[in-house]
C-alpha cells in the first residue's frame, strides 16, 4: 500500500477529472488522479484528439487535443499523484478515510470525486463475421492520426456525431471513403449533417444509407467488406484498407457498481452538491445524474468544481466551501 494519505483522490483523467484536480490544488489540498488509461485526456486523448470541439467556453473552436494539452497543464502545476494504467477495483472503508485497492497497488484517500466519464471504453461491435479477426488489422473506431489514412479506402459504418466527424476528417486524406448507415436518419449535430451531405452531393464520399455490414474480408489484414441493402438484401462488395466502427459505446462503470453506491442505468445518483449517498465520495461528468443534467464537457467543469469545494469541506469542516474568485487567491498572487 502507498504509504502516503492524500486529502481527495480522483477517479478519472479526463476533462472533469483534470479540472477538479486543478480546483484541488488550487484549494491547498493535496490530490491524487487515477485512471485505466496509460495517459491523461480520457475519450478526447484516446480516440478523438482530432476533432474540433465547439462548445467549451473561450474558444470558438478548439481541437481535443489542444484542450487536453491546457488541461493537463493547468491540473499539473499543483503537483498532484497521477497514477496511469491502474484499475480501481474495491473500496475500503477504513478509520476515518478510505482505501482503493487497485490492480497494482492500494491508495489511502480522505475524500473521492469519481470522475470516470461513461466508465470503461467497451465499443459497440458489429456483428458479422470478420469484426473481432481484424480488430486493430483494419478495423478501428478512433482516428487519432488522419495521415495513417492517406491514400486508403476507408469504409465508416455508423450515424451519430462521431461517424460524421469522421467523414469531415478524412474525406480529403482518404483515396475513397465510404459512409455506411442502416436508416437515412442520422444523430448529429444539423451542421455536421449538411457538411456530409454536401460531401455525398459532391461525390467526395460514397453514401449508402440503408446498408449494413455482412462480412469483413481479408488475409491478415482488411482487404474487402460486403455490405447489404436492408431493404432488399443484396450485396455489394467493396474494397477496403479500414472499416471505422462507430456505434458508440456500452458504458460500464466496472467494480464502482459494487462500492454500495446509488446506481441508475449506470450512472451515479448525485444531489445538488454532487454528494453522493456515501459521505465523502462524491461524483462528477457524464458519470452522473440528477435532474436537469446535461452531458456537456462545460457542465462537467462546474459539476467538478462543485464536487471538489464540498470535498474539501467535508475534508476539513473549517474550510469554506465557495473558495471565492481565482483572481484574489493568495496561490496565485504569489505567483
Amino acid at each position: 500500500m502507498a504509504d502516503d494519505i492524500r486529502d481527495i483522490t480522483i477517479i478519472g483523467g479526463g476533462p472533469t477529472g483534470l479540472f477538479a484536480a486543478f480546483y484541488a490544488g488550487m484549494r491547498g489540498t493535496s490530490c491524487r488522479i487515477v485512471d485505466s488509461l496509460p495517459e491523461l485526456g480520457g475519450q478526447l486523448a484516446a480516440l478523438y484528439p482530432e476533432k474540433y470541439i465547439h462548445d467549451v467556453g473561450g474558444f470558438p473552436k478548439v481541437l481535443a487535443k489542444d484542450l487536453v494539452k491546457g488541461l493537463v497543464e493547468q491540473a499539473l502545476q499543483f503537483d498532484p499523484d497521477v497514477v496511469l494504467d491502474e484499475q480501481v477495483r474495491e473500496l475500503e472503508h477504513a478509520d476515518g478515510h478510505f482505501v482503493l485497492h487497485c490492480a497494482r497497488d492500494s491508495y489511502r484517500t480522505r475524500a473521492i470525486v469519481i470522475a470516470g466519464g461513461k466508465g470503461a471504453f467497451e465499443p459497440m461491435p458489429l456483428k458479422c463475421p470478420g469484426y473481432e479477426e481484424f480488430m486493430h488489422k483494419g478495423v478501428e473506431y478512433a482516428v487519432r492520426d488522419p495521415e495513417s489514412f492517406r491514400g486508403q479506402n476507408v469504409v465508416i459504418v455508423g450515424g451519430g456525431d462521431t461517424a460524421l466527424d469522421f467523414v469531415i476528417m478524412l474525406k480529403d486524406v482518404a483515396a475513397s471513403l465510404t459512409l455506411v448507415h442502416r436508416r437515412d436518419g442520422w444523430r448529429a449535430h444539423a451542421a455536421t449533417v449538411t457538411l456530409m451531405e454536401q460531401a455525398a452531393d459532391a461525390g467526395e464520399i460514397d453514401l449508402r444509407t440503408f446498408f449494413e455490414v455482412r462480412e469483413i474480408h481479408g488475409n491478415g489484414t482488411v482487404d474487402r467488406i460486403t455490405i447489404f441493402d436492408n431493404r432488399t438484401d443484396e450485396d455489394v462488395t467493396l474494397d477496403c484498407d479500414t472499416v471505422l466502427s462507430c456505434l458508440g459505446f456500452k458504458p460500464d462503470l466496472g467494480p464502482i457498481k459494487s462500492w454500495g453506491l446509488e446506481v441508475e442505468k449506470n450512472r451515479i445518483m448525485v444531489d445538488s452538491l454532487m454528494t453522493t449517498n456515501i459521505p465523502g465520495i462524491y461524483a462528477a461528468g457524464d458519470v452522473v445524474d440528477y435532474s436537469g443534467k446535461l452531458d456537456l464537457i462545460a457542465t462537467g467543469f462546474a459539476e467538478a468544481a462543485v464536487a471538489v469545494n464540498n470535498a474539501v469541506h467535508h475534508v476539513d469542516p473549517t474550510a469554506r466551501v465557495n473558495p471565492g474568485h481565482s483572481t484574489n487567491m493568495k496561490v496565485f498572487k504569489e505567483e
